[in-house]
């Protein structure tokens, strides 16, 4: 079903059962109280690196510390249902990943709906993935390798972090445009899937870039091209998967969002000192060392993202028939 803009953003939005007055009043004392950022992810992922990032940004800004509790399981769905269920005063934050408009279709039943539920704050970054094999794989471009896996239909091994992972519908959405026929081999996480390419259990991956990008740069992995419209600064002379086969885009995105009904004001407020952050050169700076691009801008404009992503990965899990684990 396709989803409305407009609906989303005024579910978003959800300040309507608010009086003006007391929203205001609520924002101009926010924060009252330290503040936490779910991460659905373990600690020491790119999840957990972002943010820490931005918290440490935040709580000097926001004048009141900011904790960061990692709620790991179900893909990210168990933190995600957290700060669902925390009261929308601002002071419970999501980490929003890329597996969070994946799972709204990849999961048939969730206790929650994200684009219901949850209110964008802003966007921070996106990530390349890169698309790269074992140096075994004889196939040195994009081209090539199509033309080599459709000697081998269903013969070759594409591993991924796990089923519905950013890895792996990355690989689904090159499958569905190119046509070809390759086999998937899940993981527990992205560190044994690059085990195995590296042994050449399997021959490709589509890896995020701050995974593989000193295997690449110690050629102990061929990088084909990397999967976002433009090319990575990280890796500049890698070309992009779009410019072989077009229209292609695959991108590892992450946000803020808070529980819906939270007052405008203070997603104003958030807003406002996460793009402060994503200027300032110290934190430019260190965005840039994960390999990604920084992408500010308002909540609204967020929205229009996760309206548009979910509803791209919604195609790709339907094509494919992924099933969550």
């Amino acid at each position: 079903m396709k989803l409305r803009r407009r609906q989303f953003l005024h579910l978003a939005a959800g300040t309507a059962a608010l009086p003006a007055v007391s929203r205001i009043a609520w924002a101009q004392t926010y924060p009252s109280r330290p503040v936490r950022i779910i991460v659905g992810f373990t600690a020491g992922g790119p999840g957990d690196i972002l943010a820490r990032l931005i918290g440490q940004w935040l709580s000097e800004r926001l004048g009141k510390p900011l904790f960061i509790e990692n709620r790991p399981g179900a893909a990210s769905n168990i933190g995600t249902e957290v700060v669902v269920r925390s009261p929308p005063d601002g002071h419970t934050l999501l980490l929003i990943s890329s597996a969070n408009f994946i799972n709204a279709t990849l999961y048939e039943k969730l206790n929650f709906n994200f684009i219901r539920d949850i209110a964008p704050v802003a966007s921070i970054i996106h990530l390349p993935n890169v698309m790269e094999v074992n140096p075994s794989v004889p196939a040195k471009t994009v081209p090539e390798f199509i033309a080599y896996a459709r000697t081998k239909p269903g013969k070759i091994s594409m591993a991924s972090g796990g089923n519905g992972a950013a890895s792996h519908v990355s690989g689904e959405l090159f499958k569905m445009m190119t046509g070809i026929n390759m086999v998937h081999v899940p993981y527990r996480g992205t560190a044994p899937a690059l085990t195995d390419l590296l042994g050449g259990q399997v021959e490709i991956i589509f890896d995020q870039i701050i995974s593989s990008i000193e295997y690449i740069r110690s050629e102990k992995v061929r990088a084909l091209a990397v999967t976002t419209a433009t090319r990575s600064q990280a890796l500049p002379d890698i070309p992009t998967v779009g410019d072989f086969v077009p229209g292609y885009e695959a991108s590892t995105w992450f946000g803020v969002g808070v529980p819906r009904n939270t007052p405008a004001e203070i997603i104003d407020r958030l807003n406002k000192e996460i793009n402060a952050g994503l200027v300032d050169p110290n934190m430019k700076a260190r965005l840039a060392n994960m390999g990604g691009v920084v992408l500010a801008g308002s909540a609204a404009d967020f929205g229009d993202l996760i309206v548009d992503e979910t509803e791209k990965w919604g195609k790709v899990v339907k094509f494919a028939g992924l099933k969550p684990e």
